[in-house]
């Protein structure tokens, strides 16, 4: 015990000394335990690997899981994207086949106010009260 003769000059207490003394005993012990034999280190081995083969497939798993977790993200995203698209597409058509419809309503309207302008007699230059009072009717 070789540090008993290193620490010999540093004053300290009987306490203390044979405080230290424990800690020293039981520091020994502790390494003559880990010191075991060949056979109790390829089983302590053996758990060793089983528990790193333990943790490494629980981390693949969790990876697998959150690469299906991003998957499902990723098609929820692009699912969410089309329906937008087929939305604002089908409003775009909606919107065109109004303006068509107005359009057609229109050329109607003209062509209506030519034949009752033709039918009346009267001037196609100037407006007439009577002409519009009769499109209203309509």
């Amino acid at each position: 015990m070789a540090h008993v003769k290193r620490f010999a000059g540093i004053p300290m207490s009987k306490c203390m000394r044979d405080m230290c003394k424990e800690e020293d005993y039981m520091f020994l012990q502790g390494r003559r335990e880990l010191e075991k034999t060949p056979e109790d280190s390829t089983f302590q081995d053996s758990e060793w690997q089983q528990k790193q083969g333990e943790r490494l497939r629980r981390r693949l798993e969790r990876e697998q899981q959150e690469q299906e977790r991003q998957q499902q993200l990723e098609e929820q995203q692009r699912k969410k994207e089309e329906e937008w698209k087929s939305h604002v597409a089908k409003l775009a058509s909606e919107r065109e086949s109004l303006h068509n419809r107005l359009h057609r309503l229109r050329e109607f309207r003209d062509f209506q106010k030519k034949v009752l302008i033709q039918d009346l007699g009267l001037d196609p230059e100037t407006s007439n009260e009577k002409l519009t009072q009769i499109l209203m009717r309509l």
